[in-house]
């Protein structure tokens, strides 16, 4: 089969590094190009990773070398860290969007986003909303084949505190599958599984179904 080349946005969080690791791993890809705002230090030295440092802002001016097949979009933030719903939608949907556009110029094929459990444009929740929009904004983009991966919380050590995620985690562990915490690792493994097989059209994978596709990874 050809080599492939990953192009990967949000390296540093939790489930951006869980695609890190799975690509780097992965036989299937040659290339993994990870557009980051800085560099990776922590990451060990491995001859397939690229690295694009440039602000999400300009991601215009690097757009030659985001050539891939697959892209991988782990973008996202809270409302408390980004300090404003402005910047909050521009790092949850202004950033994918135009990562999906500036790619999907460039031929790529699919393109995977970590979305959220209850996502809709219709939400009354606004960061809900947010995430409805760049699902609805993904799919008028016209990809070959895009994979939507709505968690529900998501389990897994965080280099950052996020206490609410984490009482939220402990106190949904015995919930029904809908809402039962996903980790952060099965996310990523799904992601994979579903660029692999390039499924024509939009694949909408609701957080219940995550960890059984993440079972077919290689």
């Amino acid at each position: 089969m050809k080599p492939l080349t990953a192009i990967l946005a949000g390296a540093t969080g939790l489930v951006g590094g869980e695609c890190l690791r799975r690509l780097l791993a992965s036989p299937r890809y040659e290339r993994v190009i990870v557009v980051t705002r800085r560099n990776l230090t922590d990451v060990p030295a491995d001859r397939k990773l690229r690295q694009v440092v440039t602000e999400f802002e300009n991601l215009g001016e690097v757009r030659e070398r985001l050539h891939g097949d697959h892209v991988y979009c782990a973008l996202g933030t809270t409302i408390r860290k980004a300090g404003s719903q402005e910047r909050f939608r521009a790092v949850d949907c202004e950033y994918p969007l135009r990562l999906a556009q500036l790619t999907r110029k460039n031929d790529a094929r699919h393109f995977s986003i970590v979305s959220a459990l209850g996502a809709s444009r219709s939400s009354p929740f606004f960061y809900s909303r947010v995430k409805g929009e760049t699902e609805e904004g993904l799919q008028q983009l016209g990809w070959p084949s895009l994979a939507i991966v709505r968690p529900s919380v998501i389990a897994g050590d965080r280099a950052e505190a996020r206490p609410l995620e984490r009482l939220s985690e402990h106190l949904l562990r015995f919930a029904p599958a809908t809402w039962r915490p996903v980790p952060a690792g099965d996310i990523a493994a799904a992601m994979v599984v579903l660029a692999l097989r390039e499924r024509p059209g939009v694949t909408v994978l609701e957080s219940r179904e995550i960890s059984g596709v993440a079972q077919h990874l290689e």
